[in-house]
This record gives structure tokens, sequence and C-alpha cells, in this order.
């Protein structure tokens, strides 16, 4: 197969962390032809998808008593293969550029659109990335949920964290824990907080109670196709109370709970239909908190703490899926 991963600048990637390596990775042992490019370097011509595409080889990290190493450098890039080429030629297209969901990347998911998925599968569907909003998509889904709002009112937030005692803030478009703030009603800053959250009450957040749970950590659960595949539990370093592993946080191997299978099953249908295929979902005490659809992460991890490898999974189902359309 040839595989073209949309990606940021492969110099800001981290061999032994991102999850976009590990699936590159994979598709070279299996023996793909591994491909790269950014979202800015999207076009559409003649009514087509086209991009500047490179291939690359990757020297694969190694696992040496529990800890990746990669050799430096990771990856080599052929310049004498850099052109211009219709993303239909490619057997699947892997849209892994990390968020923000600004203008530049929903531009990017509506060139994507130019794509005939009859002939090239497009991981995640862009229309399914734009129609699912990592905070907002898990609303839909109020019985596995904490209570939540989104507004950008202040009296409106104000109302809720009132009633709540503790509680999250977060914006609506950022990853990796960046921006998610503690709010209660008695903090003296809460109007600044809100104001500069909502850019003065233009832009809404969502505001959800407080889960003591998180103190024994956040499960990120990967999904393939609806079916969860692997798991792990992220914790605070203790000095911040997001457990992110952006935010400093640490990783410990978990299992999947009876309820998380059930949050899984709950939501498969919809991820499904919205050509939403990878996809990492966050849980706290038996509650759903986010949905990741854009570039989600814990691969590495998982395999080092289990000793799997989630993204060779990933590409056999891809080679399968694929296999069966023909």
């Amino acid at each position: 197969m040839k595989l073209a991963f949309i990606i940021d600048p492969i110099h800001q990637l981290d061999p032994c962390h991102d999850t976009s390596v590990a699936l590159m990775e994979a598709a070279q042992i299996l023996g793909h032809e591994v491909w790269v490019t950014q979202a800015n370097l999207l076009s559409v011509v003649e009514g087509k998808a086209w991009a500047i595409l490179q291939r690359i080889e990757l020297i694969p990290v190694q696992l040496v008593e529990g800890r990746y190493f990669a050799v430096n450098p990771w990856y080599k890039l052929s310049d004498a293969q850099r052109s211009l080429t219709c993303l239909e030629t490619m057997d699947a297209v892997f849209m892994r550029t990390d968020p923000p969901v600004n203008d530049s990347y929903l531009y990017a998911t509506y060139i994507l659109d130019y794509i005939d998925q009859n002939k090239t599968l497009v991981i995640n569907s862009p229309k399914g990335i734009r129609g699912a909003n990592e905070k907002m998509y898990a609303l839909q889904f109020t019985n596995v949920i904490p209570e939540t709002i989104v507004s950008a009112d202040k009296q409106v937030i104000r109302k809720f964290v009132e009633a709540k005692g503790a509680t999250v803030l977060k914006p609506l478009g950022n990853k990796a824990g960046e921006g998610i703030l503690f709010l209660q009603s008695s903090d003296r800053n809460f109007n600044s907080i809100v104001e500069l959250s909502t850019f003065q009450g233009r832009v809404p957040v969502m505001v959800q109670t407080y889960l003591p749970e998180a103190k024994d950590g956040d499960k990120r659960i990967i999904l393939l196709n609806g079916e969860p595949i692997g798991a792990l539990n992220r914790l605070s370093s203790g000095s911040d109370f997001r457990n992110n592993m952006a935010a400093g946080g640490t990783v410990a191997q978990t299992e999947i709970t009876s309820r998380e299978h059930e949050i899984c099953n709950q939501i498969a249908e919809n991820l499904r239909h919205d050509g939403l295929i990878f996809v990492g979902i966050d849980v706290i005490g038996g509650y759903l908190t986010e949905v990741n659809v854009t570039s989600p992460t814990g691969v590495r991890e998982i395999d080092r703490l289990n000793g799997t490898s989630l993204g060779r999974r990933v590409l056999v189902w891809v080679e399968q899926t694929l296999q069966s359309k023909k």
C-alpha cells in the first residue's frame, strides 16, 4: 500500500511519544510505502485533492528496559521524490495534524473532501472531524458524561458553578490540557478567568462538574472503528490538577472496566457513522469527558506498558478494509 500522513513538521515530532510516528513505523514494517505532507501543502486542482508529498524512511525506536530510545536522525526524507501528487493515488490518507482546529485546519478538511473515499480511505473522515468538536461531541451521550454546560455568558457560567461547587473550565478548541482551569465561584479571580477564557463573552467554553476521581487518574482509551483496543491511565504530577502527559502527567498500566466497555459500546455506532475510525476517548471515574478525533495519542505509552503494537493492529485493519473493497 501507499500511505500518506498529514502531520505537523516532522522535526517537531517525538519518535518515542508521538502516535503518528508509531503508525508510520508500523506501516513501514509491514512493507508499505510511507509518505508525509503538511496541511498547508494541500491543494485542490481540477476538482481533486493534491499534496506535496515526500517519501520517508524511518529507523524504528527500540524498547530497552521499559524505555524507548531513538537514533538521531530517526528519519530520512527523499527530496528527489518531493512532488505534487493527487491523493487518490494513495491507498489511505491519515489526517494527523494537531489542534487547534482553526481556520487553517478546517480548510484542510475541506480540501480532503475532494478525495473519493471509494478510491482512497481517509482516516479520520474530514466531514467527521469537522462535525466532532473534541469537547462537544460527548454531549450527545448525556447519560455517560458529567454535568456539563457550554456558554460564553458569565452569569450562566456563574450560576452553574455556584450550583455544582468545584468545576473544570475547558476551551473548546485546544489540545493536551491547554487552557483547562479549575473553577469555583468563591475564586476572587472568577470574573477575570471567565472573561479571559471567553474572550470577553465572545467565545463559548465548556464547564463540567469536577470529578474527585480525577485524583486517581484520567484514562485514555484508544478505539479502532468503534472497538476499544488499548488504554492507559494518566496521573497528575502533583503540582498540577491536570493529568495530561503534556502537562507533566505520568502514565500507568490499566484495564478497561465493564463501565468503560459500556461507554465504548454506546458511542461506537456514532463513531462509525461519522467516519471516525481512530479515536481516543478520555474517561474519569466512569464518565466520558472528551472524544479525541484529530490526532489522538497514547499508542506509544500503551505499547510500552503492555508489550503490544497498536500501530500494527491499526494498519492490519486498514489492509483488511481496503482488501474487502476490491
